[in-house]
């Protein structure tokens, strides 16, 4: 049976207590009243994150391990285009090497990992820039090669990290690590470093699988909203709402969810959901439960499931973010006010021992709504069938239903041809030239106007009346009415002709007399 050694290296900092390690959640949108929004707007929560720390390929997913199951590749101070990003080692041939899948021990992540003892026993590296008072958070998975491998974590000033764990485990699994760091007071640069303790089978080119590592800031996902368009908008247009989430942090963030509610005078559009770039993006169903998306009539909440299965890189990997689009309607009750909307993303942060929740929200987007009216005219006349030389009464009256009180309202009503203007009067405005101008009818309020004319012209008249707004008036259909007048000719007088005179009369009843003189 062959015996294989221990091999245990001279390290002073093995004396020294290593740090305690964690191991390894109908009514429908637009029947409630809209409100006027109060402001001012809310901003979006958090506007901007922590500056953010991250290593450079924790994972060793680069370069790509090609033509065998493993290889040696110069670290990153090495000017050379198969370099290791980010890391940096002691060995004197400046040499990591990198595992694939081929060698028959699965990773953590990914599809490669790194064996600290690559040529000879040494430290491997990055040092990356931190303010002072941040919290960073820390993750490493550690396995041995042929037996019980131990590494330990050094963390602190390039010149002299101080060691904050110590990772020992044998060949059957991973084991995983976690904790945090608090930057010392001036500490603009921070090495994050594992340091080769010991390896089962006495060679220094053999132990320390490394894998899956993490050394930054937490998860930090700032949420923007945009409405298009703009505004001012129109009872019954539709506005297309955008929410881009981006991760600023660190670290990749879990179980993202980005929720709005339709605000209140507005009604969801059907079918409108979409994710418009990042991961599953494309068009999807309003239904619970077959894509990322769902919208809920009962309580009018918009939910997307953001990232891949949730989970949403940080911005190295993802740069852009992820896109999500919604449209809306807006409703009667929503004109003449401001539509106000927020976005809400809830993440987790899962670098400690346990999720932490995390909550960002998108900050106020207002669209102006213009107002809306509802004018609608009557017209009659006191008669509909006059004598020419008589008189003809108009009454015309317009009405605002509403909702807003209506402005600049004139009323055109031309007289017809053979019609001579005798007088106008009206409840409120003035009346000249054919056009009645009322001004300001608040909703729900009536304006009269009786125009009173002579006839001169036997014919058939028809007077209309048309009333318009500033506003947009919602049925424009009743905005005009008209009235139907016969002007027949004067009658002629029975006594006025030559057998009904004076004369006459006297001629038919002593004719003789009136002829002798």
């Amino acid at each position: 049976m062959k015996h294989i050694r221990r091999m245990l290296y001279p390290v002073a900092a093995l004396a020294a207590t290593a740090l305690p390690l964690t191991l390894p959640d109908v009514v429908l949108a637009g029947t409630a009243p809209a409100q006027a929004y109060a402001g001012p707007a809310r901003l979006p929560d958090p506007a901007t994150c922590p500056e953010r720390v991250a290593l450079v390929n924790g994972g060793f997913e680069q370069p790509v391990v090609t033509g065998g199951a493993w290889a040696s590749f110069p670290d990153a101070s090495q000017s050379r285009p198969n370099a290791v990003p980010g890391w940096r080692t002691t060995s004197t041939d400046h040499l990591i090497e990198i595992w694939s899948t081929r060698m028959g021990v699965p990773p953590v992540e990914g599809n490669q990992f790194a064996e600290l003892n690559a040529t000879q026993v040494a430290t491997l590296y990055q040092d990356r820039p931190t303010t002072p008072g941040q919290k960073l958070y820390w993750r490493l998975s550690h396995r041995g090669r042929l037996g019980t491998d131990t590494l330990a974590l050094d963390i602190g000033d390039p010149a002299g990290p101080a060691q904050q764990a110590i990772a020992s485990d044998g060949t059957t699994k991973w084991g995983t690590y976690t904790g945090t760091y608090t930057v010392p007071a001036g500490m603009t640069t921070t090495r994050f470093a594992f340091r080769s303790v010991s390896a089962t089978g006495g060679n220094p080119t053999y132990g320390n699988f490394l894998d899956d590592v993490f050394f930054g800031t937490a998860p930090c996902v700032v949420v923007n909203k945009t409405a298009s368009p703009r505004g001012p908008v129109n009872v019954g247009e539709e506005i297309t709402y955008r929410l881009t989430a981006v991760n600023r942090g660190g670290d990749a963030a879990g179980d993202v969810r980005l929720t709005d509610t339709v605000p209140a005078g507005t009604a969801f559009v059907p079918g409108s959901l979409q994710i418009v770039d990042g991961p599953g993006s494309g068009a999807k169903t309003d239904q619970a439960g077959d894509d990322q998306a769902e919208f809920d009539p009962a309580t009018g909440k918009i939910t997307f499931m953001l990232g891949d299965g949730g989970r949403l890189p940080d911005s190295d990997a993802l740069p852009d973010g992820t896109t999500v689009e919604f449209r809306v309607k807006v409703g009667l009750a929503a004109a003449g006010k401001q539509v106000a909307n927020q976005g809400t993303v809830t993440y987790e942060n899962r670098l400690g021992a346990e999720p932490e929740p995390l909550t960002s929200t998108s900050g106020d987007t207002v669209t102006e709504v213009n107002p809306a009216v509802d004018l609608s005219v009557v017209k009659t006349a006191e008669r509909t069938r006059v004598a020419a030389g008589g008189m003809i009464i108009y009454h015309v009256a317009v009405r605002n239903a509403g909702p807003n009180d209506a402005t600049g309202v004139v009323v055109e009503d031309p007289l017809p041809a053979g019609l001579a203007l005798l007088s106008a009067t009206s409840t409120t405005g003035t009346y000249a030239e054919d056009t009645w101008t009322v001004g300001t009818l608040p909703a729900g309020a009536t304006a009269t106007l009786t125009v009173r004319a002579k006839a001169t012209t036997v014919a058939e008249t028809v007077n209309t009346a048309t009333a318009s707004a500033t506003e947009l008036d919602l049925d424009p259909s009743d905005n005009s009415d008209s009235v139907r007048v016969c002007v027949d000719p004067a009658p002629t007088c029975p006594y006025c002709t030559p057998q009904h005179s004076v004369l006459g009369t006297l001629l038919r009843g002593r004719p003789h007399a009136l002829l002798v003189k």
